[in-house]
């Protein structure tokens, strides 16, 4: 695997057409992002700012990072008692 990503990597590099490389029949845009508003009260704001400056990052990345933390812990506890 390394070594085709080696190859890959040196193709690109060189200049070469990656075309051939890539789908573009079934391109797809898994990170799309769609705007929304949340009210949060003040002092689940303030919580978030403790954390975004704990984890010097801002306020909307420490969000996104609980969001997808709490979504995932939710869907693997689904799928265990689905089992």
């Amino acid at each position: 695997m390394a070594e085709k990503k080696d190859r890959l990597l040196e193709a690109f590099e060189s200049g070469a057409n990656m075309d051939e490389h890539f789908d573009f029949e079934h391109i797809e845009r898994p990170n799309r992002m769609k705007k929304v508003n949340v009210d949060f009260p003040i002092r689940m704001i303030e919580e978030l700012d403790a954390e975004a400056t704990y984890l010097g990052i801002n306020r909307q990345a420490v969000i996104k990072t609980l969001c997808d933390e709490a979504l995932t812990a939710r869907r693997a506890r689904r799928r265990e008692t689905a089992a």
